[in-house]
């Protein structure tokens, strides 16, 4: 009886690990921009847009991949439970310049609509916590998007 419990857990265990092997990089990046994008709530059409830009820009892909990609990014955030299967992948793959340009395209996917909501905010904090960037850095990325997206501040 122990043994088949262990085995059912060891399982679980292996199916997560195939499942975030199996999410690209840009899968990756891509699920925590959406997720910033639907956090407020609103799909608008300047986030939507700004979030194709930046994958486009980002991996140098077609629109018909990155619209390809959106999709399957949308998808992974409506079934996931937390973003660690997503940074955890980023942090491999990316130095410490990489994960804070990332930060920035939050940042900016947070921006595109004019406002940023209180969800968003808290929502890449929590991103910039699991790519394990200080609070300073997570302080100057907003304060240089909000510069850029309100030059009067």
């Amino acid at each position: 009886m122990l043994s088949k419990i262990n085995q059912f857990f060891q399982s679980l265990g292996a199916e997560g690990q195939q499942q975030t092997n199996e999410i690209s990089l840009e899968i990756a990046c891509s699920v925590l921009l959406c997720e910033v994008m639907l956090a407020d709530g609103q799909l608008d059409n300047a986030e939507q847009q700004k979030l194709s830009d930046i994958i486009s820009k980002q991996f140098q892909l077609s629109n018909e991949e990155v619209q390809d990609i959106i999709k399957r990014s949308l998808a992974l955030c409506e079934n996931a439970t937390d973003f660690y299967q997503f940074t955890s992948k980023i942090n491999e793959s990316y130095s410490t310049e990489q994960r804070i340009t990332m930060l920035e395209l939050l940042w900016k996917v947070a921006y595109a609509d004019g406002e940023l909501d209180s969800i968003e905010e808290h929502i890449i904090r929590k991103i910039s916590d699991l790519l394990h960037l200080r609070h300073s850095e997570y302080i100057q990325t907003k304060l240089n998007c909000q510069t850029k997206n309100h030059p009067s501040r």
